[in-house]
């Protein structure tokens, strides 16, 4: 049986990542589901207690299962479901020692513009450093505004 990790923190952009690899689905998968919340700000989680921001994350977990559950309901196979309370390295290293070698590591997540993503293992490259490409991309477009009403 094949085993894959998936690392999810957006239903809709996981759907469109995973719709190839659900439609091939050849014999039975072990999926395992981790939900990776995002975090609270500074200003917030300064106020709220701990109790209360694990409320947040099973109610974000619990909406995220419902909205990625039916694409998983024509798939044979088992599904696991989990909210990363780790560093994602950690996640992902656990899962192996738990699953096996073979497991597959499949990261989900939605890239986010101007913010540089933390790496899902350690196998992982470094992501590259996009800070800059938010003001690249405003000049840019600014740029070819001008260069147009000319």
């Amino acid at each position: 049986m094949e085993q894959i990790a998936v690392f999810v923190d957006d239903a809709e952009h996981a759907r469109r990542i995973l719709a190839p690899m659900l439609a091939e689905a050849a014999g039975p998968t072990r999926w395992v589901i981790v939900g990776c919340a995002p975090k609270l700000t500074h200003r917030i989680g300064k106020w709220v207690s701990h109790r209360s921001r694990e409320n947040w994350r099973e109610q974000w977990a619990r909406t995220l299962r419902q909205r990625l559950e039916p694409a998983f309901a024509a798939v044979p196979g088992e599904r696991e479901w989990m909210v990363a309370r780790a560093p994602l390295p950690e996640v992902s290293e656990r899962l192996r020692r738990r699953l096996g070698a073979d497991l597959r590591l499949l990261d989900a997540r939605r890239p986010k513009l101007g913010a540089t993503m933390a790496p899902v293992s350690a196998d992982q490259p470094p992501a590259e450093d996009t800070r800059w490409s938010a003001g690249i991309a405003v000049a840019t477009g600014m740029a070819t505004v001008l260069a147009l009403s000319d």
